[in-house]
């Protein structure tokens, strides 16, 4: 008789534990799925906001922009890279696209004051930006140290000029007068006339804005 109670109160005892172990069990897995889940639901929002700290917009907008810019050599001393390790005047001198500008500099003894400077911007009118001048005019320029240096000067600007300054700028240049830019992501003008072709080309001490029309003084 007694063995029979036993046994009875052992399979009540164990009936009652059993609900509880899988009771146990199931808030353990259940909590674990949670904490897995949540750690799944966390992975992406840091993945993307990672991805939002590492946005090439800021990068973006300091590379080299513009039409014209496809033109420019991928490697050695004419490209962006090869470029960005000479003073202007030289670098200029190792772009096909700038060899009458270079003739002018030369023309007009300002190589060393180009390469010299610290901190300047060239707006560097293109081969095709001289052509637009009749030739008897370009060449009576060119034969003019006075006004050639006058109209060269007037492209400089004592200071790096980043895309944003010319949105709405005006700035002094080297010539004492003043030029106007205007514009905003990749399209710009100098003076209303002249546009941008490519922009934002880094030298060694100067930023380079490539346009396609030569500008005048007015004084």
């Amino acid at each position: 008789m007694n063995t029979r109670i036993r046994r009875i109160a052992v399979t009540v005892t164990a009936a009652a534990v059993l609900p509880l172990s899988l009771s146990a069990c199931s808030d353990s897995d259940s909590d674990s799925a949670k904490s897995d889940s949540s750690s799944k639901a966390s992975a992406p929002a840091t993945a993307s906001d990672d991805s939002m700290g590492s946005s090439g917009d800021t990068a973006a907008k300091d590379e080299p922009f513009g039409p014209a810019c496809s033109s420019v050599p991928a490697s050695g001393s004419g490209s962006f890279d090869g470029m960005a390790k000479d003073p202007v005047a030289t670098a200029a001198s190792n772009n096909p696209a700038l060899s009458t500008l270079v003739t002018a500099v030369k023309k007009a003894g300002l190589v060393d004051t180009l390469n010299n400077a610290k901190d300047i911007t060239v707006f560097a009118p293109t081969n095709d930006a001289f052509a637009k001048i009749p030739k008897a005019d370009l060449d009576k320029v060119l034969a003019d140290k006075a006004t050639l240096t006058k109209i060269l000067t007037y492209h400089v600007v004592g200071q790096k000029l980043a895309p944003k300054d010319l949105e709405n700028g005006s700035f002094p240049t080297l010539e004492k007068s003043k030029l106007t830019t205007s514009g905003s992501g990749e399209s710009y003008k100098v003076n209303d006339s002249a546009k941008v072709v490519c922009g934002n080309v880094k030298t060694a001490n100067a930023n380079v804005y490539i346009i396609d029309t030569v500008l005048m003084p007015t004084s």
